[in-house]
């Protein structure tokens, strides 16, 4: 017996790195100090910061995977798996510096493959931080044929006294949402459960839908938000506090960037919901409180800035032409005393 005959093609695996190699350089800064292939990444310091603070988190993509299996389509899904980690790095006031994969699968597809990482890579670009290693797992057993699964893990820096923690948000500092580019990478297991009690398939036009197939709706990818919130912050904008709405939406998301004896109240007339979100409430015939408590509707990321920046920090984001820039920013809520819940206006 040999490896190959186990499952394992050490070989293929080799050349697959070597298939993926300008995917990764393209995302490197000066910072980078290693090459793809060693045991590890390196990294040096940006230079200028006074107290560097590391910043680090990780994330998967969920069940969103198995809709990119499904349609075999693989190139944005890592963009997926950086946008999740990235943007949760973000919160704190942090600049995304390296990033690292896991791909794990039950027999090597290099094609399948080198297109998750061309989404990793795109991802990373976006984000302006490094791609300096990751780990890929061949597991025969373990996954069915086709089957694969995703893990990222970032790390960040912020200098130590401009880390957003809570403390600088004050009752009546205005909510700002900024729009997601559609589902992002949570509640999919929700939407997979209504598309199978419904029968719809994904290569189905719903009317609602503007004539987009509801694969192309379903895995747009995750809004990186880094480029456009740093650019803020750098023009001097104050923002006290950040939120990116992700699994459990707004209630469970947007009351972790408070601080004590705060809460929030949103009201839902303030935007308008994408149309994906009102389609899958009257397919599977679920609540609206349960809708919030599932997906972002429609908000991907918020900032708490005080009321006389509100209009300052509106005008300022309508008048970027950053490649990542939201399709939509304004005023959703405020923040109220309280003890740490979020209110949503016309909704129990």
């Amino acid at each position: 017996m040999d490896y190959r005959q186990a499952g394992v093609d050490v070989e293929a695996g080799r050349a697959f790195v070597q298939q993926i190699r300008s995917l990764v350089e393209r995302t490197y800064r000066p910072e980078v100090l290693s090459q793809l292939g060693g045991f590890s990444g390196f990294f040096a310091l940006p230079t200028g910061y006074q107290e560097p603070v590391l910043v680090s988190g990780t994330d998967g993509v969920g069940t969103k995977l198995k809709l990119a299996q499904q349609t075999d389509r693989h190139d944005t899904i890592g963009i997926d798996l950086v946008a999740m980690c990235v943007n949760d790095v973000l919160t704190c006031g942090a600049e995304p510096l390296f990033f690292l994969d896991y791909l794990a699968t039950g027999k090597l597809a290099p094609e399948q493959m080198t297109q998750v990482v061309a989404g990793i890579s795109t991802g990373c670009q976006l984000a302006g931080c490094a791609l300096v290693g990751g780990e890929t797992a061949e597991m025969p057993g373990f996954y069915q044929p086709g089957e694969y699964d995703l893990a990222g893990f970032c790390v960040g820096i912020v200098e130590k006294s401009q880390i957003l923690d809570g403390s600088q948000v004050q009752v009546g500092d205005v909510a700002i949402g900024l729009a997601s580019s559609g589902i992002h990478s949570n509640g999919y297991s929700l939407v997979r459960q209504i598309l199978a009690a419904t029968g719809h398939q994904l290569g189905d036009r719903p009317e609602q839908l503007g004539g987009r197939t509801l694969a192309e709706e379903l895995l747009t990818p995750t809004q990186i938000y880094v480029k456009t919130i740093l650019a803020a912050r750098s023009a001097g904008l104050e923002i006290h506090g950040m939120a990116h709405i992700t699994g459990g939406g707004l209630p469970e998301n947007l009351p972790r960037c408070l601080g004590s004896n705060q809460s929030i109240r949103v009201n839902p007339q303030n935007w308008s919901i994408p149309p994906i979100f009102s389609w899958l409430a009257e397919m599977g015939s679920v609540a609206p409180l349960e809708m919030f408590n599932t997906f972002n509707m429609g908000i991907g990321y918020v900032l708490l800035v005080s009321p006389d920046q509100a209009d300052s920090t509106l005008q300022w984001l309508a008048a970027q032409q950053l490649s990542d820039q939201p399709l939509f920013a304004g005023a959703i809520g405020e923040v109220i005393p309280g003890a740490g819940e979020l209110v949503l206006e016309g909704l129990t």
